[in-house]
């Protein structure tokens, strides 16, 4: 391994594995390019699962980056704390969580939170706190195309959009679509598929319009059709993984030119029999949907054939007369980036290939405060 290589940590020694680490040099080159992927920055609406750094997000605000989304309540308080001004709750709050998002509303006045429903009964409960609480909620109505998880299909939408109009408590902004169902490596496959999918959002917008309510705001996609929704007009896209990016968006979407800026850094501490080696970094380190051989890919060692893995340990066959040692850095590259790094509490920072401090995954926690 190259010591020019652009991951490498010179104080290596001194970091204990496994653990994250994140070159914050190469993120703002995603954030740069982000931008010039759309003609408006004002259409970006990142989502902030896969970093849940607070961190990140103030570089994104720096950027120019203003409206945000989110899942978790944990997230939204983050980007409140980050004084986010626009930031949609990509989720349908019901019991405590609504509660809980009351409560966040009027924590951090200075965001404007907006959240989905897709049914009467949320949008009644909605519109009811809202009410006790003397506030005025927005709401985006969250379509089915094609996810099949959550949502209403566009065209039995139009009535419940209707309905939300007329509720008090509650600000009817628009729709939201994702579809993350649609992550075909054949760009123009990807395409063709795209635009079946948000043509029946269009026409549900047009639909709204032409009854003489305000245009609804159209909030689609995930980072998979990110270029292809770009290209639209008036519509919001909501990429997410671009901050990190990953060895599976990598391999699948070579038409996006993010840089990974994420590692998983762990050690070989076995040589268990002739050929194998064993690395300290189970499926508590790293994703582990994936089958084995698509979990992580270690750029210093691509021709490693793992044969197991459990909570703490990988063991791979390195094949006889192998060079490794126990003590040797492996630098890994995460298949999926975005519940790796809820894996970890806080993401070591490389600078200049030198640890030089950390950023805390803020929103890994289920409740910050709030």
């Amino acid at each position: 391994m190259a010591s020019s290589e652009w991951y490498t940590i010179n104080n290596v020694d001194e970091l204990d594995t496994p653990a994250l680490v994140v070159y914050p040099a190469r993120v703002q080159s995603n954030i740069d390019l982000v931008k010039t992927m759309i003609d408006d920055v004002s259409r970006i609406r990142p989502h902030v699962k896969t970093h849940k750094s607070k961190d990140v997000c103030l570089l994104m605000i720096k950027a120019g980056i203003n409206k945000f989304k989110c899942a978790t309540i944990a997230e939204a308080e983050m980007l409140g704390m980050s004084r986010a001004p626009d930031v949609l709750l990509a989720y349908q709050p019901s019991g405590p969580k609504l509660k809980r998002f009351i409560q966040l509303i009027k924590t951090y006045p200075q965001t404007a939170f907006s959240c989905l429903v897709d049914n009467q009964i949320t949008a009644n409960s909605v519109s009811a706190e809202a009410l006790i609480n003397n506030i005025k909620i927005p709401v985006y109505i969250d379509l089915n195309i094609g996810m099949n998880r959550t949502g209403i299909v566009p065209d039995e939408a139009l009535g419940l959009y209707e309905t939300c109009t007329s509720l008090p408590g509650i600000d009817i902004m628009g729709l939201h679509a994702y579809d993350g169902h649609i992550h075909d490596s054949d760009y123009n496959v990807r395409r063709q598929r795209s635009d079946e999918s948000i043509e029946p959002v269009l026409k549900l917008a047009a639909a709204i319009l032409a009854k003489g309510y305000q245009e609804p705001i159209v909030i689609a996609g995930g980072s998979p059709t990110f270029p292809i929704l770009a290209q639209r007009k008036n519509i919001e896209c909501s990429p997410g993984t671009f901050a990190y990016w990953d060895r599976g968006y990598q391999l699948a979407f070579e038409e996006q030119a993010f840089l990974t800026a994420a590692l998983v850094i762990a050690r070989v501490i076995s040589l268990p029999e002739d050929g194998k080696i064993c690395i300290d970094v189970g499926h508590k380190s790293v994703a582990a949907e994936n089958e084995l051989s698509k979990r992580i890919y270690f750029l210093n060692a691509p021709e490693l054939v793992f044969t197991g893995q459990s909570e703490e340990h990988l063991v791979a066959d390195a094949g006889k007369d192998h060079h490794y040692k126990v003590g040797d850095i492996m630098y890994g590259l995460p298949y999926h980036i975005c519940p790796t790094v809820s894996l970890y509490e806080r993401a070591i920072i490389i600078e200049k290939q030198l640890v030089t401090g950390e950023w805390k995954t803020t929103a890994r926690d289920r409740k910050i405060t709030i």
